[in-house]
């Protein structure tokens, strides 16, 4: 799996633009575009992260089945071994009495009982071996246990890996983007709209979702009039509201037809449709993207994403 990475030339274009307060519409609509990209990627990782989830829970599932396996086989094993020894040791107890019954009468062993010693002695080793075997099998199933130990930690530990570096980099990337734009507004406008995406990035989705919608109420025609309601129907889609999230996208393909996020709208409908499992609008909606955005990276994942979709 490819791990999203902010380039370093990025990193020092987006300092010097906050240095030097020089940012320009066209710099957000780069920045714009990388953050519709690395959000697009911190969608796919978290299905990649189900998909690793499942794996684990199929996985610890086996595991469970074949520990209870064991325990059953353990179980009848042992009961097998107790009951050969308790057999054992009443034909033992037997055959002792007999030797002495006889050596006080005859004085000194005879065939019969040579033969019933070695048949002891026989029953012994077939016990001896038994008892090996029943080692040998735990032994194997300790090692085969080992190794799914081994393999559960790893993939928790993949897990926390694809958590942690999508949400660093879908963190760093869009505070970077967002300054940027910030940076192009009137003073007034990017005070609020910098307040609403604070909140936005803190998780407080409801107080982002209040803050945009009072930022469009004032502000309703800006270059950052297409973002703000964009981010809105974004506060929905984390909520899993996808339904709303659709309307909310809508809203910015109707609205703000020129803007630059009419691309991302198109496509974050799609994502949204395919996670209510409306495959058919889904599809709709991805071929919409790259008919009428060829250029455009939504329509290199739309391509993408319609591959996935049987």
């Amino acid at each position: 799996m490819r791990k999203s990475r902010i380039p370093r030339e990025w990193m020092m274009v987006t300092v010097g633009l906050l240095l030097y307060g020089c940012a320009s519409a066209k710099d957000v609509q780069i920045l714009d575009k990388e953050a519709d990209r690395l959000y697009a990627q911190n969608d796919a990782n978290r299905k990649d992260v189900e998909s690793l989830k499942k794996e684990f829970s199929a996985l610890r599932q086996e595991i469970q089945r074949d520990l209870s396996t064991l325990q059953k086989e353990n179980q009848n094993l042992r009961a097998d071994l107790s009951l050969r020894i308790d057999t054992l040791q009443s034909e033992v107890r037997v055959l002792t009495s007999g030797v002495e019954e006889y050596k006080a009468v005859a004085g000194k062993p005879s065939k019969e009982l040579d033969r019933m010693r070695e048949d002891v002695i026989y029953r012994t080793k077939i016990l001896e071996e038994k008892s090996k075997s029943i080692e040998e099998q735990n032994r194997v199933q300790e090692e085969r246990t080992k190794i799914i130990d081994d393999r559960l930690k790893s993939l928790e530990s993949k897990i926390d890996q694809f958590a942690k570096q999508a949400d660093s980099d879908k963190s760093d990337l869009a505070r970077q983007k967002e300054s940027a734009e910030i940076k192009t507004s009137s003073t007034g406008a990017a005070s609020l709209y910098k307040d609403a995406y604070e909140a936005f990035q803190k998780g407080d989705l409801e107080g982002a979702r209040r803050k945009f919608e009072a930022f469009l109420k004032q502000y309703p025609n800006t270059e950052l009039s297409d973002n703000a309601q964009f981010w809105i129907g974004e506060t929905f889609y984390q909520k899993r509201d996808y339904e709303k999230a659709i309307l909310e996208y809508e809203k910015v393909i109707v609205k703000y037809p020129e803007g630059e996020k009419v691309s991302s709208a198109l496509y974050k409908q799609a994502i949204a449709f395919l996670e209510l499992g409306d495959k058919t609008n889904a599809r709709n909606l991805l071929k919409r993207v790259i008919e009428r955005y060829p250029q455009s990276e939504q329509a290199e994942m739309a391509k993408k994403k319609l591959e996935t979709i049987k």
